[in-house]
């Protein structure tokens, strides 16, 4: 399987101010290897979506993927409390 490129929308870097540097290490790292697994083992499609979302610890990392382009675009991250509304 051939790598996918991976982008993030300009509101994901405000989220990343918000989260502790200790997490975000992790969160940055569990992002890097979308890239050659666009959707691991624990990842859920979001009803009536075209986007899926993982998590690492407490947080939510919500993204889409477009099989076409090989490309993977990160939507939002946030707290799993904080990331639907």
């Amino acid at each position: 399987m051939a790598a996918y490129s991976l982008f993030l929308k300009e509101s994901v870097q405000k989220d990343f101010y918000r989260i502790p540097k200790r997490d975000l290490r992790k969160i940055l790292t569990r992002i890097k290897s979308l890239a050659n697994d666009p959707r691991p083992s624990g990842c859920e499609k979001l009803t009536g979506q075209d986007r899926y979302r993982i998590r690492q610890g407490r947080y939510r990392i919500v993204y889409a993927v477009q099989d076409e382009e090989h490309t993977v675009t990160v939507v939002k991250v946030g707290h799993r409390k904080d990331i639907y509304r």
